[in-house]
């Protein structure tokens, strides 16, 4: 059995999600096919780098995943493959996996070299739907691609915590169907640098001095019960380990989001000051 997970900013109004799939069963026709998300935003590569990490790793080793977001091959941005942690990535070489693999170092990564054996009119996603059928029949990477030491340098939105360790910055990179805003500062970040100090969460004009175990870890009454607290904000590491503004059972549609009612945006700033 061959899983292939599909990431892509396609959406679901157009033809091209089951066009790519009907390309991958044309090819092979044993391959499991599991969809990640069609609905990153579009050309946004650190969302999809955000995705791929929160998902990739609740699959069998040996998976692959083709990412089909700002996938075009253009100038110095190459169509690539990657092995690592066991698993094979083939995406275009545009900082999504910059942001995936950090400071560890990949098992292999090739650029693909295949074009020019596939038709003349062959798309960006018929040379990645090539490469994930041929990783899925047993083929190795240097058959279809030219090994090369490291990933293009690409500057990528990371956090960072200041000399003296009394701040943490980072940036919002991803927005959840909820509303939920999730930062790239890590739960590993924050335990190494708190050090048993108070802390202030700030982002925007909103402010928590208290991080929630959980979306309805509240502390309830007699008099103030959870379903009264439907729609208060709150600050979780979540399932994935990073730093995420939520609303208790929030409802873009109708209670709003964390961010709808924060006014808060891709890249917007988010820190967190020790005391």
């Amino acid at each position: 059995m061959s899983i292939i997970t599909l990431t892509t900013d396609f959406g679901h109004k157009d033809y091209f999600v089951g066009a790519l799939k009907g390309k991958i069963l044309s090819e092979h026709k044993e391959a499991v096919i599991v969809d990640i998300s069609h609905e990153i935003d579009l050309f946004n590569t650190l969302e999809a780098s955000y995705c791929i990490e929160a998902a990739y790793h609740n699959f069998p080793k040996g998976t692959i995943h083709i990412i089909g977001v700002d996938s075009e091959r253009v100038g110095d941005t190459q169509h690539i493959a990657m092995q690592w942690d066991d698993h094979y990535f083939i995406c275009a070489d545009n900082g999504i996996l910059n942001t995936l693999i950090q400071k560890k170092i990949p098992q292999k990564i090739v650029a693909i070299t295949i074009h020019d054996r596939l038709n003349t009119d062959v798309s960006d996603m018929d040379v990645f739907v090539a490469v994930a059928c041929h990783i899925a029949r047993g083929g190795l990477l240097n058959v279809i691609g030219k090994e090369i030491p490291s990933l293009k340098p690409v500057s990528v939105l990371t956090s960072s915590i200041t000399d003296d360790l009394s701040e943490i910055k980072g940036q919002i990179v991803y927005i959840d169907s909820f509303g939920n805003c999730v930062t790239n500062i890590s739960q590993k970040q924050f335990n190494d640098t708190i050090r048993g100090r108070k802390f202030e969460i700030v982002i925007k004009n909103k402010k928590f001095s208290r991080l929630h175990k959980s979306y309805s870890d509240f502390q309830v009454s007699d008099v103030k019960q959870l379903k009264d607290l439907e729609g208060d904000f709150l600050a979780l590491f979540n399932e994935n380990g990073y730093l995420e503004i939520a609303i208790y059972k929030s409802n873009p549609k109708t209670v709003g989001s964390a961010a709808t009612l924060l006014g808060l945006h891709f890249r917007d700033t988010v820190s967190i000051k020790f005391k």
